[in-house]
């Protein structure tokens, strides 16, 4: 029975830019949602690093963010990817204007965690997060990832503590609930698989 939370103690802001792939955000962000209905101490807000309307994704999904990633209480930071090999906007722009790869960097020497779905992965490593640490990303980028200096394993989630990474696309729904299961413990995380009708594979 779905149940409300009192009070949240683990806050994902997940970070939206223009061209970023629906589905690596919006798997998660319901899988963090529902565990908080589900009596796990956790939320997720969906951000932008400059105040905005709206984001338009990859495929033209509209999203009004919840506000600015300035403005919110993070214990981990979740980047979607999107469009890296795209000549429109997403990751490959981000990751050459350098400001996303910046504000991860600068979170994560304070001591907040970081998670990236699919090619979100890159705006990791430009940040300096991956370099030598074990890091997956969607199929297409994995050679990208292994120049920039990630030690490339071709998992579907790869958990390194305060940093974690999965693989393309629907891979984001076994990140998430992989954090629920950290975070909350396996029968939310169970909970969250069955109300989605997902099957865990990890």
């Amino acid at each position: 029975m779905l149940v409300p939370a009192e009070s949240w103690g683990m806050n994902v802001a997940i970070v939206l830019f223009e061209g970023f792939d629906e589905l690596d955000a919006v798997g998660p962000y319901e899988v963090f949602q529902l565990a908080g209905r589900y009596g796990g101490d956790l939320s997720a807000e969906l951000v932008t690093l400059e105040p905005t309307e709206r984001i338009v994704a990859r495929s033209g999904m509209r999203v009004e963010p919840d506000g600015t990633l300035d403005g919110t209480d993070v214990d981990l930071l979740l980047v979607p990817g999107g469009g890296w090999n795209d000549d429109g906007p997403g990751v490959r722009v981000e990751y050459d204007r350098g400001e996303i790869p910046d504000r991860l960097a600068q979170y994560h020497t304070e001591g907040t965690a970081v998670a990236s779905v699919c090619t979100g992965a890159l705006l990791l490593a430009k940040a300096g997060l991956l370099d030598g640490r074990p890091a997956t990303t969607h199929h297409t980028a994995l050679e990208d990832l292994r120049e920039l200096g990630a030690d490339v394993v071709e998992d579907r989630v790869v958990d390194d503590g305060d940093v974690l990474t999965a693989g393309g696309i629907t891979s984001g729904f076994d990140l998430a609930l992989h954090i629920v299961a950290r975070e909350c413990g396996e029968s939310v995380a169970d909970s969250v698989a069955r109300e989605l009708e997902y099957e865990r594979v990890i």
